[in-house]
């Protein structure tokens, strides 16, 4: 589970991040990330924040929580490498139904190196 500071649950939010962040797609997600906004937000060391959004294109509930757990397993060991400030959303696409937890990890840092959210030779202890 995430911490509640790293967490994205307002609509708002997302809504912010998906209209004003930038997008880099996977086979499997599709990650949208907006920057910290203001220097007071990296100064006062705010934590990289995160939502996910499984629809129901992904499958039936018990295939939507699957891959939602898998997801914040994956972003919950990187949490700590984002840029903080930063927030992001990761959107599971249909695909992602029967994806391994490894295959989201390998989407993931992809998605992460494309947005320039961390370093193109920075292996993460992944």
């Amino acid at each position: 589970m995430l911490p509640a500071t790293a967490r994205l649950t307002r609509s708002e939010d997302f809504r912010q991040v998906t209209r004003q962040g930038r997008r880099a797609s996977g086979r499997r997600i599709v990650v949208h990330a907006v920057s910290a906004e203001s220097a007071e937000e990296v100064q006062t060391n705010r934590p990289a924040r995160v939502g996910f959004v499984v629809s129901k294109a992904v499958g039936n509930s018990v295939v939507r929580h699957r891959v939602a757990r898998r997801l914040r397993h994956v972003v919950r060991d990187r949490l700590g490498t984002l840029p903080p400030g930063s927030s992001l959303i990761v959107r599971a696409l249909p695909s992602a139904a029967v994806a391994s937890s490894a295959a989201f990890r390998q989407d993931f840092e992809v998605a992460l190196r494309r947005l320039r959210l961390v370093a193109n030779n920075d292996g993460g202890g992944l």
